[in-house]
């Protein structure tokens, strides 16, 4: 049209070939990812607010009746397992999770406002086991029972810990006042200690784990013949504080395992919209990735379908890029036992070989024993746990049974001993299902290259004489998943071959 002028952008060859350039990147362009599988937290409960000493004010009243509020109760940690959180790293990095603080009574009888809670979301497969736990309220009754079995209890003694007195007061005005002895079913709900949760499935509501301190009472409360306008009031209790341990037990539903520089970094790109880090060197990956591979976008019918065990349709399922192995892993070698550990937190084991790197039956082989003996070695750490798990111990000299230690009993003895089952202790390992009974199947790498066609007949072969039990296992495991066992030969850089492998992937889930 004349007196218009377009501006034509010239084409650009990226965008002409975007997705072989996202998986064959410049050095520089991939994204750190920020993991976490395995972290200890602090989680502290709200404390209650005070009570509130008030009386009525109004014309023609000289001494107006007690209208002091409530403390408002503290704030609750709640924990929900949910889809779509891979990693626990947003919770290690805060360290300590505190819920907010009931706000004191007021006036008019006003009640103080309820602390704010906090919702603390997982991954689906997170195991929450208590490592340590101080509940002061526990230990007032427990302090309260002993003085009551022994007959040291004093009825009617001040306490800075848990009275309020009236500002405007003098001290003459308490030095016959007889305190009333303080109720003890003044208690929220909380969870049996000590806490063992094993979130396996996608939660609706939350779980309440740590409960808020109930709050003090107002004037109102102590109201008597003796004392028609009491002038004190209670302190809130304080919020119990417990030390958990969250660990992954189902870190990915598929797990690439593969020596250094095979080509999973590329493949994980290649199957999801990951950005890891890939280059032609060893030991690339140093902590696990992450991807996610979309079966249904909601955007026209799926590429196919898949349930889960639930009837659920399943619409998408996690990638785990785990760090290359090294012959003697087992042993602590190269990135060593850390990441055997990522091995067995995933449901579907997926071997990736280098069909131009040499012998792929024997690559597979190796990686087989490694897992095998990193087995081995997992059980014979579980029997030993299992043996010392029983100790015959003596308090200075004198018995205590498991039973009081366990209700975290106190015992009076000269000073005084408290015998605390809840302090800091080393949790045992996960008890995870064994590497040898989950799905795999191996994905041959680089099979664009010359001459790596007679490779790849070999490894499907020998796959083959697996199945028909003519081959023993790879890892000469006799107890193994039996099952169909699949080689999908692909070109990651190229992403050539890679659309079979989530419909495979998808039926050997069972979540």
């Amino acid at each position: 049209m004349p007196g218009r002028s377009f501006l034509l952008k010239k084409p650009d060859p990226l965008d002409q070939d975007s997705h072989l350039s996202r998986l064959d990147p410049s050095p520089d362009d991939y994204s750190r990812t920020i993991f976490a599988d395995k972290c200890q937290i602090t989680l502290a409960a709200g404390s209650g607010g005070h009570g509130c000493i008030s009386f009525l004010r109004e014309k023609f009243i000289a001494e107006g009746p007690a209208n002091g509020g409530d403390g408002g109760s503290g704030g609750n940690i709640y924990i929900q397992a949910i889809r779509g959180e891979t990693s626990l790293h947003k919770l290690a990095r805060k360290g300590i999770v505190k819920a907010a603080r009931g706000k004191n009574g007021q006036g008019k009888g006003k009640g103080g406002q309820r602390g704010e809670d906090v919702l603390l979301q997982v991954p689906v497969g997170t195991v929450v086991r208590e490592v340590s736990r101080r509940d002061p309220v526990a230990e007032e009754e427990e302090k309260e029972r002993m003085e009551d079995a022994s007959g040291e209890g004093v009825r009617g003694q001040w306490r800075r810990d848990k009275w309020i007195l009236y500002p405007a007061s003098v001290p003459s005005d308490y030095a016959t006042l007889e305190f009333p002895r303080l109720s003890r079913s003044r208690r929220s709900a909380q969870l049996p200690a000590p806490v063992h949760l094993d979130l396996s499935k996608p939660m609706e509501t939350p779980m309440l784990l740590a409960s808020g301190a109930v709050g003090g009472l107002g004037n109102p409360h102590f109201v008597s013949k003796t004392y028609p306008r009491p002038k004190f009031a209670t302190k809130g209790d304080a919020g119990m504080t417990i030390t958990v341990e969250l660990e992954l037990k189902l870190l990915a539903d598929v797990g690439f395992v593969g020596q250094p520089n095979a080509g999973k970094s590329t493949l994980l790109r290649a199957l999801s919209r990951s950005r890891a880090r890939v280059g032609s060197w060893a030991f690339t990956t140093l902590q696990p990735n992450i991807g996610t591979v979309v079966l249904d976008n909601h955007q026209g019918r799926p590429v196919f379908s898949a349930n889960r065990a639930t009837g659920e349709p399943r619409t998408q399922f996690s990638i785990a890029d785990i760090p290359g192995l090294i012959s003697d892993a087992h042993k602590d070698r190269g990135l060593g036992l850390g990441f055997l550990r990522h091995v067995e937190r995933a449901q579907v084991l997926a071997f990736v070989v280098d069909l131009a790197a040499g012998d792929t039956v024997e690559a597979l082989k190796s990686l087989w024993r490694e897992l095998a003996a990193f087995e081995a070695l997992r059980d014979r750490e579980t029997n030993t746990q299992t043996e010392s798990r029983i100790i015959d111990w003596k308090a200075f000299g004198s018995p205590v049974s498991s039973v009081s230690a366990d209700e975290g009993a106190m015992a009076r003895n000269g000073a005084g001993l408290m015998i605390n089952p809840s302090a800091s202790q080393q949790l045992p390992e996960l008890s995870l299902k064994p590497i040898s009974t989950k799905p795999w199947f191996v994905v041959a790498t680089k099979a664009d290259l010359e001459g790596t066609q007679d490779e790849f007949a070999r490894l499907q072969s020998c796959l083959e004489g697996v199945m028909s039990g003519n081959t023993p296992h790879p890892g000469g495991l006799k107890n193994a998943w039996q099952g169909r066992l699949a080689a999908f030969p692909v070109s990651a850089i190229r992403g050539e071959g890679v659309e079979r492998i989530p419909e495979w992937t998808a039926s050997l889930l069972h979540d």
